[in-house]
Order: structure tokens, then C-alpha cells, then sequence
């Protein structure tokens, strides 16, 4: 829900203001790059995204889903590589701090085997992007987007990576 706020200008320079409630359906729409090209909602690539925030990830999947992508959310590594197993994504985006046995690095380990798949790494840990570059990890298909980060920059990322992805 979003509120707006209007202000009147009353008789003696005094205002009145009135706070309107929009609802989520009224809400404006972000428009999508499919609606920017006059194509319409249709899907622009299978994005996995391992996020184990549930508000986050809730958060970016209504948002890639707004934007035409079909999202498939996994909470867990675990989750995650069991995705994997059952079909490959176009793009996947990785929290590397993930909670339990398996970790965001333990996925991005399993995921050399899906070498051609592009990987857009989050972490809000400051040594992340020091540990890929020291891990070996160096393809193109891979790339680090440090948390916090805004919307936009995470659609920029998804697009241009979903650009370079060898076909």
C-alpha cells in the first residue's frame, strides 16, 4: 500500500492536507522491457533465484515476474541444486550467505557443471567479490551484485547478463 498526500490552500494562507491510501492494485506498474518494445508479458528467460530472505526474495520475484521473466525461488542450497537437477535456467541469481549445510559457494561449486549458465552472485559480505576472484572462478557468464542494492540495478545486471550468455 502507498499513501499520497495532497495539500489545499485554504482562505489565510493555512493548507489542508488529506492523505489518500492507494491500494496495491492501484498502485503505478513498473513497466517491463517486453512493455517498453510493445511486445506484451511475455517471458524473457527462467531465472532461479536462491535467496534464503523470504521478504527479499518474495520482493524480487514479483518484480523479474512484473518484468516477464518466470521465477522459480529456492531457500536453501539444498533447494537450490535440487532445482538444478530438475531444469536449467537461463540465469540464476545466488545469494553466497545462505544458512545450513549447503552454502551459496557449495551451489556455485556444483553449478561448474553448468558452466554456460550465467550466475549473478549477491552477498552483502565485503570480501565476496576478493574470494571469487581468489577461488578461480573467472568466467564471463559469472558476475557479484553487493547487497544492499537497488531494483533497477539488479534488472540492469539480469538483462545485460542474459546478453552475454553463450547460447
Amino acid at each position: 500500500m502507498q499513501d499520497q498526500e495532497s495539500a489545499n490552500t485554504l482562505p489565510g494562507g493555512g493548507e489542508m492536507r488529506a492523505l489518500h491510501e492507494t491500494t496495491a492494485e492501484h498502485a503505478p506498474r513498473l513497466a517491463s522491457p517486453a512493455h517498453k518494445q510493445g511486445k506484451g508479458p511475455e517471458a524473457t528467460g527462467r531465472i532461479l533465484l536462491v535467496e534464503d530472505d523470504a521478504s527479499l526474495a518474495s520482493l524480487e520475484a514479483d518484480i523479474l515476474t512484473a518484468y516477464g521473466y518466470m521465477v522459480t525461488v529456492a531457500s536453501s542450497g539444498e533447494q537450490a541444486i535440487a532445482a538444478l537437477r530438475h531444469a536449467t535456467p537461463d540465469l540464476i541469481v545466488l545469494d553466497l550467505q545462505l544458512p545450513g549445510s549447503v552454502t551459496g559457494w557449495d551451489v556455485l561449486q556444483t553449478l561448474r557443471i553448468h558452466a554456460r549458465t550465467p550466475v549473478l552472485l549477491t552477498s552483502s559480505d565485503t570480501a565476496a567479490r576478493a574470494r571469487l576472484l581468489t577461488s578461480g572462478e573467472a568466467r564471463s557468464t559469472l558476475d557479484h551484485l553487493p547487497k544492499p542494492y537497488p531494483m533497477h540495478v539488479l534488472l540492469k545486471r539480469i538483462e545485460r547478463m542474459l546478453l552475454i550468455a553463450p547460447g
